[in-house]
């Protein structure tokens, strides 16, 4: 999805691709969740995450890692799993950029959960991620380091901004996104 939201012209086939990788993800999760010993569906699932991170979705474009940014940040001050991090991170910082990119996540919206508007599928991607039974949230993380305003303030102050799509966070944003993690 950050690869998605990146930076492309308007008819970019890796968008295409992006999504339907998304779409393949979400269905074979489903599979999974219902049956663990689904081969086809493990086998699906380790081939979108060969396509997601070979590096072909990225080609010609800046990417949107500003929640991994967010995620690697708060590691670094807690102990919390890096995958459970951006769990509870992406939805809340879709939120704060969807109005950025209405046209992108409503595509979004309608190719990976079959929704009508941008913000029904980040509400959906927030009911998937809890459907798979990831944290939503920062006390759902089990870090041995409590995750309080005060260390939120620390990781959001040493965050790596980078120039991203669709827009630069400022700190203050960023702790704010957070702030509505906890």
């Amino acid at each position: 999805m950050e690869t998605y939201l990146g930076n492309s012209d308007q008819d970019n086939v890796s968008d295409d691709v992006a999504l339907a990788i998304m779409r393949n993800t979400v269905v074979n999760m489903r599979r999974l969740l219902a049956d663990i010993h689904d081969m086809q569906a493990r086998s699906n699932l380790m081939w979108d995450s060969a396509m997601a991170e070979n590096g072909i979705l990225k080609c010609g474009r800046l990417t949107d890692f500003q929640a991994h940014q967010i995620e690697h940040q708060l590691g670094a001050y807690t102990d919390c799993n890096h995958g459970q991090g951006l769990a509870v991170i992406h939805p809340a910082y879709y939120r704060h950029i969807v109005k950025d990119a209405p046209e992108k996540f409503t595509r979004f919206a309608k190719a990976v959960f079959g929704v009508d508007t941008a913000q029904a599928g980040v509400d959906a991607l927030e009911n998937f991620i809890k459907e798979c039974g990831l944290p939503t949230k920062m006390s759902q993380l089990k870090s041995a380091v409590e995750i309080t305003p005060e260390v939120l303030r620390q990781v959001a102050d040493t965050c790596n901004i980078i120039k991203c799509n669709p827009r630069i966070l400022s700190r203050d944003e960023i702790y704010e996104i957070l702030m509505e993690c906890l």
